[in-house]
């Protein structure tokens, strides 16, 4: 089945250092954008992470250290990328829990003002795990009976999510093949901040979502506790989440 699109949607996959969000960094970056009127484009990128490659890291994607010494980071990357899908809504696998902030916070590290408000999300991950809940290899083999070869490299993966999107878009009738449905479908918790730690509960107002305010208002919380604020600034958080949060303080302190 055909996905019908309003505007682009771009198809993309990271290869990281690791998987913490505020500290790990993208070392390959692929992207298969497809326009409404059935056109494509595709752009992969090598990136120097200015940081050693773990070794366990290596052993899973294949990139080494002295494969990306010579690449240039992704401060330098970072308009072209961000121009490349800007405008665009965004489909790939864990990309909501993990591709999303993880790319949002190297594109805050390199100073990139971006707009991702209006973007739509499609995660085919979660498609998949409400319909039989499995890896990406065991999709692509159970809805296109192919095998996913050279798993962990960003093309690839890449490639395979979208072959697997338009195969559950056949196999699954009350899925729909617009992105508003998807991105509804496919999102298991609307959030702020992409890395869940703010989001929204049923009335839409921003809530913690985690720790000891769990699912207390954002504002109610900064408002009793305000040294809760600056423990949040100084710890392991996202810049994003950091970022949304300043937001709301000095929305707060405006009012007043």
């Amino acid at each position: 089945m055909k996905l019908k699109l309003t505007r682009p949607l771009c198809f993309f996959d990271l290869e990281t250092t690791g998987t913490a969000i505020s500290k790990d960094r993208i070392v390959e970056m692929a992207v298969l954008k497809l326009h409404p009127d059935g056109t494509r484009g595709k752009k992969e990128w090598r990136v120097n992470p200015g940081q050693p490659i773990p070794e366990e890291a290596s052993n899973i994607h294949g990139i080494t250290d002295d494969m990306v010494a010579n690449e240039p980071t992704f401060k330098v990357l970072s308009r072209e990328i961000y121009d490349f899908i800007k405008g665009c809504d965004l489909a790939g696998y864990n990309s909501d829990r993990f591709d999303i902030p993880l790319l949002v916070e190297e594109l805050l590290r390199a100073e990139i003002a971006f707009d991702f408000k209006d973007i739509k999300t499609v995660d085919v991950q979660t498609i998949f795990h409400k319909m039989e809940a499995r890896t990406l290899a065991a999709a692509l083999k159970f809805y296109c009976s192919k095998e996913l070869n050279d798993a962990h490299t960003a093309q690839a993966d890449t490639q395979a999510t979208h072959d697997v999107l338009l195969a559950q878009l056949d196999y699954y009738s009350e899925l729909e093949p617009n992105i508003d449905f998807l991105n509804a479908f496919s999102t298991r918790r609307k959030t702020a901040d992409f890395a869940g730690f703010v989001v929204y509960n049923k009335q839409g107002d921003m809530c913690f979502g985690f720790g000891k305010h769990k699912d207390k208002k954002v504002t109610d919380v900064l408002t009793r506790e305000p040294g809760y604020f600056g423990w949040v600034l100084n710890a392991d958080f996202p810049r994003y989440t950091k970022k949304i949060l300043t937001e709301i303080r000095l929305q707060g302190l405006n009012t007043k």
